[in-house]
């Protein structure tokens, strides 16, 4: 009668490995040698528990040898006729283990685990909040242990800063425990039940984006030189191309097709995350070869200006979007000394300005084609089937809109151009 254990031997076992067929032959008492069709040698106990077939991994092969599966399967037999399920406790300890886990342990393998899946934008917005503001209070405080008393009095420091950071702090701790949840590494999630609202009140009215008058843009346009060429010519850009200071400020010159008057900003410059192209207009086509030549030789349409800000980045990297904020603050100051007082407005209210002249009646594109021209992500059923570009719409509407720019910068007279031509050719006289 044959043995009715340890009937492999090495030799057989690497004479199988050679061949590379999958293979699962059994050397007794329940070990098992398996091979996969990847080529990958290992262990296995199978047993039954309570009626139903189980199974054990004890390990791969040749990091565990032949001898010591033999002695593990003996040990596993043992627990198994003492009524254990070998195969959950092994699933029970790896929980527990993961249970020790520090909570920047867990976010770390959140950040590995999540981010390709998320916006460039919101990558780089989450991992500023979970480093520099979560990690530095409970990140060395193993993540099973943090309370719901740790989530509110995190929240709430930084809440005591900006709510609106809050927030998003808030959501970046909830996000990093549903993961953990998920991974049977935290058995609770302890921001549920908890409202940023009712730790640290309800956020002041955000403040509402401003649409330049005419008169604001008469005044504006011709004092912009005052500010730099550079920074002049960004203002004009954005405004008379609806587009975000964010892909303005990282687009390259390998985005800007001069033949074809046309700027492509890749999805990655989106903050939607979905590239497309933008129709450039003679005289924008002509703010954008200035900028080229004040580049000077640089890959980025606005490069930094600062070399301790390429030094951080290590290497030549694109200018800072705040250098433009306080560039317009400065014209603010300046225009309001001098008697000609214009409202206090950042870059994102030249989108706003753009967005509302748009459907003025000196402009008059439809809505559709204003927010196509501002990249806008279209809602409902119109996301789903309508997915014409509208290039030729948006050109002629922001043809019209660089029109009124003009006047409003050489000082000429403009007049509703909706259906009337004569308007039109007297705006750009």
């Amino acid at each position: 009668m044959g043995k009715l254990v340890d009937k492999l031997s090495d030799v057989q076992i690497r004479k199988w490995i050679k061949a590379g067929k999958p293979v699962a032959i059994s050397d007794g008492g329940g070990l098992t040698f398996t091979l996969s069709k990847g080529g990958t040698a290992a262990w296995v106990v199978r047993f039954r528990h309570g009626g139903k077939p189980r199974e054990l991994t004890l390990g791969r092969y040749p990091d565990k040898s032949l001898a010591q599966a033999r002695e593990d399967a003996r040990k596993a037999r043992d627990s198994i006729q003492n009524g254990i399920d070998v195969a959950r406790k092994k699933q029970i300890d790896r929980i527990e283990r993961a249970g020790l886990h520090s909570f920047r342990q867990l976010a770390d393998d959140y950040k590995k685990k999540t981010f390709p899946s998320l916006a460039p934008n919101t990558i780089k917005q989450r991992k500023q909040h979970i480093d520099k503001r979560i990690l530095p209070k409970i990140g060395q405080i193993p993540a099973r242990e943090v309370s719901t008393a740790d989530v509110v009095s995190l929240v709430e420091g930084v809440g005591k800063k900006s709510i609106s950071v809050a927030h998003l702090v808030f959501t970046a701790i909830s996000e990093i425990f549903k993961h953990g949840v998920a991974r049977h590494v935290v058995t609770a999630n302890p921001c549920a039940g908890i409202s940023v609202s009712a730790v640290c009140g309800k956020p002041e009215p955000k403040r509402q984006r401003l649409m330049l008058t005419e008169a604001e843009l008469r005044t504006i346009l011709p004092a912009l030189p005052s500010i730099g060429e550079g920074n002049a010519k960004a203002v004009k850009i954005l405004l008379a191309t609806c587009t975000r200071i964010g892909e303005l400020a990282r687009a390259e010159w390998t985005h800007i097709d001069f033949e074809r008057a046309e700027w492509f900003v890749p999805d990655v410059n989106s903050k939607t995350g979905r590239s497309f192209t933008v129709p450039l207009l003679p005289a924008v086509t002509e703010w954008f070869r200035e900028l080229h030549t004040l580049a000077c030789g640089s890959p980025y349409v606005l490069p930094a200006r600062q070399r301790r800000r390429n030094k951080s980045h290590g290497g030549e990297t694109y200018f800072e979007q705040r250098a433009l904020n306080a560039m317009l603050n400065k014209l603010f100051v300046k225009l309001n000394k001098s008697g000609n007082p214009v409202r206090r407005f950042t870059p994102h209210d030249l989108r706003s300005t753009a967005r509302s002249w748009l459907t003025s009646e000196y402009i008059g594109a439809t809505v559709m084609v204003a927010e196509r021209c501002l990249n806008h992500t279209l809602g409902g059923l119109l996301a789903v089937y309508d997915q014409h570009d509208y290039l030729t719409e948006r050109r002629a509407v922001l043809e019209r809109w660089t029109d009124l720019i003009l006047a409003c910068e050489a000082g000429r007279e403009c007049q509703p151009t909706v259906g009337n031509k004569t308007a039109r050719r007297s705006a750009m006289k």
